[in-house]
């Protein structure tokens, strides 16, 4: 995926109020905090629902706290927004289909001993243990 495509995926410009050409601007938006619409986009598009974003990046009432003061993301959690959201965009590249990339994410798997893939995504060890089972579907060995 590139970094374009991660950008859009958090709402692109309109939602991030810049251009995202490269990792090295990716990296500029997430120390400095990603807005919070970038959140809301991302369950407004599908891609997590609320109670997931919650779980995984920022508990409801921080958020809610957050959008009311006028404050974006902290960079931590603009880091783990962009992580999760990596990671399901490249399950549904992997997987070929989006709504089956969504089942698969929400569902138990054998590889990841009975745990579900998005389950994992909470931290960078999760992160890694989900892209190489993501990798091995890529190369057709299946997970």
């Amino acid at each position: 995926m590139t970094t374009q495509a991660l950008a859009e995926h958090l709402g692109g410009r309109q939602v991030l109020g810049r251009d995202i050409r490269s990792d090295f601007d990716l990296d500029d938006a997430i120390r400095i905090g990603l807005p919070v619409d970038a959140a809301e986009s991302v369950v407004r598009a599908g891609t997590l629902r609320a109670g997931e974003l919650h779980a995984l990046v920022i508990p409801r009432r921080t958020l809610a706290h957050r959008k009311r003061l006028g404050r974006p993301l902290t960079p931590r959690q603009s880091d783990r927004l962009t992580r999760v959201v990596r990671v399901v965009a490249r399950a549904g590249e992997a997987i070929g289909d989006s709504a089956k990339a969504s089942r698969w994410l929400r569902k138990p798997n054998r590889a990841l001993e009975g745990r579900l893939p998005l389950d994992l995504l909470e931290n960078d060890v999760g992160v890694r243990i989900v892209e190489q089972i993501l990798g091995r579907i890529e190369h057709g060995l299946g997970a």
